[in-house]
């Protein structure tokens, strides 16, 4: 046992010492998008807590191992920590709060996704990374208007064609997430 840990951390040594500006950038961007998001998500008394320290190992696991399931966990403690606190706490709905913490979801989502294909020792441009996060921004930007448009509309239409077109739509989108999941699973 004593020898499987040794070489672990002679690993680890030895993948720090290979690492690269870009990648270790990029995990870094992983850890504070998450970690910002769970700040925006969870009731602020708690994160005036000692729980703090919690979320932020949870916000740290993505960027450590991207390939993993830590992005999913992290987005859904998110989303755990904003039901948590609009539903227990009786926090009021903002605009300006739902959509930070959707941008900086999608956001940890995305660098998640660039920090699996990018090796720790890669050798990259800063290109990469910042063609990477200008698409992201482009589709935070054009997400952000139509969820404005889209509540402005709410107000006006209310009453019961307004739920039976918003649960068509999300049948719809489970239609489609279900067929592209298939698809994926065929090739």
């Amino acid at each position: 046992m004593l020898t499987a840990i040794t070489r672990r951390a002679g690993r680890l040594r030895t993948t720090l010492s290979r690492a690269t500006a870009v990648p270790v950038i990029v995990r870094s961007s992983v850890f504070l998008t998450g970690l910002l998001a769970l700040a925006a998500a969870w009731p602020a008394e708690l994160l005036a807590s000692r729980y703090f320290a919690l979320l932020a190992v949870f916000a740290l696991w993505p960027a450590l191992m991207p390939g993993g399931r830590g992005g999913t966990a992290v987005a859904l403690l998110a989303v755990a920590g904003w039901l948590l606190d609009t539903a227990g706490f009786d926090a009021r709905i903002a605009l300006w709060r739902v959509l930070t913490l959707a941008a900086l979801l999608y956001l940890a989502h995305t660098l998640t996704a660039l920090a699996a294909v990018l090796p720790i020792d890669a050798i990259v441009n800063f290109d990469v990374p910042g063609l990477w996060l200008g698409r992201a921004a482009v589709v935070i930007l054009i997400s952000s208007v139509l969820i404005v448009l889209a509540l402005g509309l709410t107000a006006d239409l209310g009453g019961s064609a307004f739920q039976l077109a918003t649960l068509a739509g999300l049948a719809g989108a489970t239609v489609v997430t279900v067929l592209l999941a298939r698809m994926a699973v065929r090739k």
